[in-house]
């Protein structure tokens, strides 16, 4: 079976990319949104990264 990167419809919080890259990556969501608040806060370029995913990644 084939995986393709989608945003996720049910394990969304915002927009589902989190969402949607757990999905793909086969890890919690969780673990996902915990590093983008984090990397967001230190480093301040994932939430640049999250809106840019938010806008390529299509929906599933």
């Amino acid at each position: 079976m084939e995986r393709k990167l989608r945003r996720s419809r049910d394990n969304r919080v915002l927009a589902g990319v989190c969402g949607g890259l757990g999905n793909f990556m086969g890890i919690d969501p969780v673990v996902i949104r915990i590093a983008v608040v984090l990397l967001t806060f230190f480093a301040g370029m994932s939430l640049w990264v999250y809106i840019i995913m938010w806008l390529l990644i299509p929906e599933e």
